[in-house]
């Protein structure tokens, strides 16, 4: 199986280290071990043999608390988003299959189908249109051989919260054609989105505890779908992981116990940094940003005369400020900017980049 460079992860891997001020990173900042036991009460007779296999009833009941169906048989347990969703579309995805997802987005969701030998459209969000999707360009780029659409909903890297106007009838146009929706809602959380899993019987949900419950380090996601297909996704995942564990399970079954009071803090917290950049975007004349209405991160645009690559590179190097470029998702001129970050460093970041821009470009 041949795949492509996964460009934004390779960028993180080869990068993240050397950042002072990391303007880019997705998730809301990490919480603690201190502040994760302060909510967990670990049994210390707790045994540590491979526990029940797609997860706990306890840590079933907790994730269904997140959406408005509620069947135990709908859910089944990974590490991480990433995980699930490769599972998903090792389940469903067939050579010569034809997928359609958005860019910019996540490679993930063209590059790993087009590994199984599956054709890939990509439909670009267009910043002149809010990043908006065009319904009508996604109904025309259907197939008979069509077999999933693939979202990331809110979006990574633009924010981009596909809206009822858009959903509705792409459930409508998948339902008449059989086709299946995979939505990575990892960033769903800080609004009143719904699920797929809880619209359309071939919907698919994806998540996990990384980006809005601010906890990455537990690698601990999930799939939500329909009984029939989650029994076919666990055949597979019996070959590739057996089991997240009991002590994963009870982590995440008594932190979901607490979600209303961690999304509230962690929205709270995005609202501040959002209110930062706002002001600080007022003073600047090269960038722009369409604030994103929920989500974690936006796309970045500025007008300097200098590729998205150099652009990082020299602020990595020059100040400590981390980007990941445009390039690493098809669009120059544009940067992914994380919103959950710490807001002394995020203030004190942005300060030294209008410093530097100043400096270099006036």
């Amino acid at each position: 199986m041949k795949i492509n460079d996964f460009k934004v992860e390779q960028w993180m891997n080869d990068h993240e280290k050397k950042a002072i001020y990391n303007l880019t990173d997705t998730c809301v900042k990490a919480c603690t071990w201190q502040e994760l036991m302060e909510r967990v009460d670990i049994d210390p007779d707790l045994g540590l043999d491979y526990g029940d296999i797609t997860g706990s009833e306890a840590v079933k009941q907790a994730i269904l608390s997140l959406y408005t169906t509620h069947d135990l048989k709908s859910l089944t347990m990974f590490h991480g988003c990433l995980e699930a969703n490769q599972h998903v579309m090792d389940t469903l995805l067939e050579p010569k299959d034809h997928i359609i997802t958005y860019t910019p987005g996540y490679q993930q969701f063209w590059d790993y189908p087009r590994s199984l030998g599956v054709d890939a459209t990509l439909l670009a969000l267009k910043e002149e249109m809010g990043w908006m999707p065009n319904i009508d360009e996604l109904k025309e780029s259907i197939r008979s051989n069509t077999k999933m659409i693939i979202l990331n909903n809110p979006n990574n890297p633009t924010g981009t919260m596909f809206p009822r106007s858009f959903m509705e009838p792409l459930i409508q146009i998948c339902k008449e054609k059989g086709i299946w929706i995979l939505c990575d809602e990892v960033y769903r959380g800080f609004d009143d989105q719904p699920s797929i899993s809880d619209l359309y019987e071939k919907g698919i949900a994806t998540s996990s505890l990384s980006k809005v419950f601010a906890l990455p380090g537990l690698r601990y996601g999930w799939v939500k779908a329909c009984p029939s297909l989650i029994s076919k996704i666990n055949v597979r995942r019996d070959y590739t992981m057996i089991s997240t564990g009991p002590l994963m399970d009870t982590i995440a079954a008594q932190v979901l116990a607490h979600k209303d009071e961690i999304l509230q803090k962690n929205k709270a917290y995005i609202e501040q940094n959002k209110h930062i950049f706002t002001t600080w975007e007022q003073t600047q004349s090269h960038y722009h940003l369409i604030m994103p209405k929920a989500g974690t991160v936006g796309f970045l645009s500025y007008d300097m005369d200098i590729s998205s690559t150099d652009l990082a590179n020299r602020l990595l190097d020059e100040e400590g400020i981390f980007f990941v470029p445009g390039s690493c998702f098809g669009f120059d001129h544009h940067v992914r900017f994380g919103l959950g970050q710490d807001s002394h460093l995020l203030e004190k970041g942005l300060q030294k980049l209008s410093v530097w821009t100043n400096r270099q470009f006036g």
